[in-house]
């Protein structure tokens, strides 16, 4: 659980100073990526990085149609929380496609990052 909030916290402050989150997105469609939880049954994970450079080496294979797409911080609040509860989806953080890879409740994630936004 230490190794969870310490990433959660490191994803925070490297987007801090840029309040954008960055997640994949179809070029011609506009959908994003979702895929399926590792470790919640009937949940999905959305995968989110702190910066375009980390997400851009996983527009590769089956998301080779995808691109890194930013979100700010206030847009995310204002905007993609509702949808995102609704659909029952938690978030990956920096995610790396791998069997370890961090799921966090949406809840706690957006807590974290609303204490981050600059209004």
């Amino acid at each position: 659980m230490a190794d969870n909030n310490q990433a959660l916290m490191a994803f925070i402050a490297n987007v801090k100073p840029t309040q954008i989150l960055w997640a994949l997105q179809d070029k011609e469609s506009e959908d994003w990526v979702v895929v399926d939880s590792l470790y919640y049954e009937q949940t999905e994970v959305m995968p989110l990085w702190s910066s375009a450079e980390l997400a851009l080496p996983h527009c590769t294979e089956e998301w080779q149609d995808y691109v890194p797409a930013a979100i700010s911080v206030a847009d995310w609040l204002e905007f993609w929380v509702e949808d995102l509860l609704a659909d029952n989806i938690v978030v990956g953080v920096n995610w790396l496609g791998q069997d370890n890879d961090l799921e966090i409740d949406l809840s706690e994630f957006t807590e974290a990052l609303a204490g981050i936004e600059t209004l």
